[in-house]
């Protein structure tokens, strides 16, 4: 396993879903949880040629990323492990709030780390600037959320 040092000093650890070290957990930034109270971790995945912030859930072996309307589950991920980060919020109409972090990259810009509360989760999604909107993965869709948070550097 190795770390990436993102531009802004993020650390991010790559591991496989299915077999989350223990030290990777315990230094992983929570992100919410599921609504079955399981933690959600911040997570990033490659998929369809961008990278995609993750909603990454070691207790299930799971991780998963919103995309085209829809969750997918994907089989490895990069977990953001440093604990310098807080949440602040947003709605639709804020800008991007400063030093938010950012989680992947479709051919066209970046996608910033977000969260947000549905059916009793707070899950982890993508923050898509152009769209104005916090997209979520749950129950095998994509959610775009109006408000929630987004996270940022301290």
């Amino acid at each position: 396993m190795s770390a990436e040092k993102d531009f802004a000093g993020f650390v991010w650890k790559e591991c496989k879903v299915d077999n989350i070290p223990d030290d990777v957990v315990k230094s992983a930034v929570v992100g919410g949880n599921d609504s079955d109270g399981c933690p959600i971790y911040i997570g990033k995945s490659n998929y369809n040629n961008d990278v995609i912030p993750a909603k990454v859930m070691p207790t299930k072996k799971a991780a998963y990323v919103a995309y085209s309307g829809k969750e997918h589950l994907v089989p490895e991920v990069e977990i953001l492990c440093e604990r310098k980060f807080k949440w602040v919020s947003w709605q639709k109409g804020d800008q991007v709030p400063k030093n938010a972090v950012i989680g992947g990259k479709t051919s066209n810009e970046d996608l910033y780390i977000g969260r947000a509360e549905h059916n009793g989760a707070l899950t982890i999604g993508k923050l898509h600037h152009s769209h104005n909107t916090i997209y979520i993965p749950y129950g095998g869709k994509e959610h775009p959320m109006n408000k929630g948070e987004v996270l940022v550097f301290e």
